[in-house]
């Protein structure tokens, strides 16, 4: 049983639930808030619901610490990329409180967003993790939220056509730094994913049978899978090894600077490279597109290109089998040298003199002429028909009409 009382002048009420007593403040001066708020209170408690009052008081903090504890707890790669997120939400809603956050606000968030010249990519990055926390907070015991809010998937046009061709390939090869060269060659060649080549250990390369052994647990998809290699990058991961056991005896990393095992490509360093060459705006990830053109281009059939890229669904795949316009003009030359190399034959009309000659009257006359005698020559076979149907009729003999006597 419920009961409503007086502080200074604030109402409040108290009631019980579960075996546990609750004491909220109204926040008004009015008697008849208070019991409004203990009626809904004791309703809930009759439906057999927790009291909403500790999901109320949830913050926007609590629920971003929530969201980093579940990607450490499960030990996830990308923890960085989660506390990067969860800053730049707490930029804007760190202030509220999680069940203050309506998607009014959410709305306004996207806008200004979009006005900082952000893609849309990169606010649905945002907004997923935010969708995150609130289904992390919804599955705690009892629930830390009441409702959540509507989060709208923006839609994505920003899809990369990035590759590398060939002379370009050559061109920042040449310009990159040689501890860069390696994760640039491996790239290249096995459209590894950055994560993966930067992770990797001189013992999961077999350089005398050309293979990369990637273990389960350490791609993105955690699925293991091993990737060949051709000539020209073993023989560079054959050096760069003799180079690094020298300086840094029993040095297990493949990719390191003095030392040191390389997080990620600096982007400073690429983006410098790149510019030098004339390939401004090139990613590191278009590498990854290369690779899988450069497979496809060489007839390796695409569930074998799928393994050895990583690529779980046929979707994503296709869209990095990217077609240039060297590939168009290459297609419409082996359709012309076709289409010369065939023996095609000229059907040529005899000279106009040699046509017969007739006048238009003349024409009609004969084409009357050949209808008429077309018609009578149906006409004679029809009633020829006839006088046989009846010369065959007059032969027939009804079965009352026989003499057994003369059979």
């Amino acid at each position: 049983m419920g009961r409503v009382y007086k502080r200074g002048k604030t109402w409040w009420i108290q009631y019980y639930g579960h075996g546990q007593l609750y004491r909220e403040s109204t926040k008004s001066s009015l008697k008849s808030v208070a019991t409004s708020r203990l009626r809904m209170r004791e309703g809930e408690v009759g439906q057999g619901r927790l009291p909403a009052l500790r999901a109320e008081r949830t913050t926007f903090n609590e629920l971003a610490a929530l969201y980093l504890q579940d990607y450490t707890i499960n030990g996830r790669k990308t923890l960085q990329r989660a506390q990067e997120l969860a800053a730049r939400l707490r930029e804007s809603f760190g202030r509220f409180r999680a069940c203050r956050i309506t998607s009014e606000h959410i709305l306004s968030y996207i806008v200004r967003r979009q006005s900082e010249g952000l893609a849309n990519g990169t606010i649905n990055r945002e907004l997923a993790a935010l969708k995150r926390m609130f289904r992390l907070a919804a599955q705690q015991t009892p629930p830390l939220i009441v409702t959540t809010p509507h989060i709208p998937h923006l839609q994505e046009n920003n899809v990369r056509q990035g590759f590398f061709t060939e002379e370009e390939y050559k061109l920042l090869r040449a310009a990159l730094s040689d501890h860069l060269k390696i994760p640039f060659m491996i790239g290249h060649y096995t459209g590894m994913r950055m994560g993966e080549i930067t992770m990797l250990r001189w013992e999961q390369i077999d350089l005398e049978r050309g293979f990369i052994r990637l273990e389960p647990g350490t791609t993105k998809n955690n699925k293991g899978r091993t990737i060949p290699l051709v000539a020209d990058l073993v023989e560079g991961l054959w050096q760069w090894k003799q180079r690094t056991l020298h300086r840094y005896p029993s040095y297990p990393w493949v990719c390191h600077f003095r030392g040191k095992r390389l997080q990620r490509v600096p982007k400073k360093s690429w983006n410098k490279a790149c510019e030098r060459v004339g390939l401004k705006g090139k990613l590191f990830h278009d590498l990854r597109r290369t690779a899988i053109r450069n497979m496809v281009r060489a007839g390796i059939s695409e569930r074998v290109a799928m393994a050895i890229s990583g690529h779980r669904t046929r979707s994503v795949f296709d869209r990095y089998d990217i077609v240039s316009e060297r590939d168009l003009l290459l297609v419409r030359n082996e359709l012309e040298g076709r289409m010369n190399a065939k023996d095609i034959t000229s059907y040529v009309l005899p000279p106009r003199d040699a046509l017969p000659t007739c006048s238009a009257t003349q024409c009609i006359q004969e084409l009357s002429q050949e209808y008429r005698n077309e018609m009578n020559a149906h006409e004679d076979s029809e009633a020829q028909g006839q006088r046989l149907q009846r010369d065959a009729s007059s032969l027939l003999v009804h079965p009352d009409q026989i003499d057994p006597a003369n059979h």
